[in-house]
């Protein structure tokens, strides 16, 4: 016959919760390991991991000077010197892309910032007070994206002057109705919940549900936004460059790089191709990553 003792040795405890719950490490745990899971995404990464590499190393990693040339080595084609050839000016094409990605990286940041800051202020305002400021706020947004983007970007950098500056001021204002439309929405669905509803019952400000509650859950489609529009604005700043009105000679910006090589499409195809190349695989990356932030991001998608 058991005694008490031995039927309490031979029963295994179980666990109260399941496995599958407590390996979860939260919120941003589980996005990074969906994230890894998404080959397309993490191709989109490493392209924007090299470039910031170019960008933070550009002085060690340039083989050339990328403002000044040497006029008798002019519109070289690639060569165990120069590797990805000459301009017209005689100066190396693949340092001035190296040294572009520390130029194309500062366009992006500063252009983005602008637009977030902004953008998130205006739609945190008109999607958590409503009423009339957020129907002024967003006849504003609408008047803004009746506008083509870059003709709203010419007219603004016409009025301030040519200038990289000026250039990343107005992309980051073309780009302040996108952030601005999605943080309202996600202000109008996370306002309602019941831990908001029971913030103001306990008396917090508006300020304290705005910061503690409100924009922490509107993060996830900040942060995606975010990354899609970088890619955006520095194409836009390569757009205005090309024109003219945004980095100006010599500076090794990609935009400019194609501006001041356009002329020479026949005679040296390599000064424009790399640069508009070293453009495209940018943008590629920031759009790969965004769209795999997307789906990590995704509740919907948990497994």
């Amino acid at each position: 016959m058991k005694t008490i003792k031995d039927i309490n040795t031979t029963i295994t405890p179980q666990p109260l919760v399941d496995d599958k719950f407590t390996k979860s490490g939260g919120l941003w745990q589980d996005t990074f390991k969906r994230l890894k899971k998404n080959n397309i995404a993490v191709f989109g990464a490493i392209i924007i991991g090299i470039l910031f590499f170019c960008a933070i190393f550009a002085p060690f990693l340039a083989p050339h000077d990328p403002e000044n040339g040497i006029l008798k080595d002019r519109q070289q084609p690639p060569s165990e010197k120069y590797l990805l050839g000459t301009d017209s000016q005689g100066r190396d094409v693949l340092s001035r892309i190296i040294h572009g990605a520390g130029i194309s990286v500062q366009i992006g940041v500063i252009s983005v910032g602008i637009a977030l800051l902004f953008g998130t202020t205006l739609g945190v305002l008109s999607g958590y007070y409503g009423r009339w400021i957020d129907v002024g706020i967003m006849r504003l947004v609408d008047i803004m994206l009746a506008f083509p983007t870059i003709l709203l970007a010419l007219a603004i950098v016409t009025i301030l002057g040519p200038s990289l500056k000026n250039a990343m001021i107005a992309v980051g204002i073309v780009n302040i109705p996108r952030f601005a439309r999605i943080v309202r929405a996600s202000v109008l669905s996370v306002k309602e919940t019941e831990y908001v509803e029971a913030s103001k019952a306990i008396g917090c400000t508006d300020v304290q549900i705005i910061f503690r509650h409100v924009l922490p859950n509107c993060l996830a489609p900040i942060i995606v936004q975010a990354t899609l529009t970088i890619g955006t604005a520095i194409l836009e700043a390569a757009g205005l460059s090309f024109l003219g009105l945004g980095a100006q000679p010599p500076m090794p910006e990609w935009g400019a790089m194609l501006a001041d090589s356009r002329g020479y499409l026949r005679q040296a195809p390599w000064s424009v191709m790399y640069p508009g190349l070293a453009i495209m695989l940018t943008v590629l990356g920031f759009n790969l990553l965004g769209d795999g932030l997307r789906d990590a991001l995704d509740p919907r998608l948990k497994e």
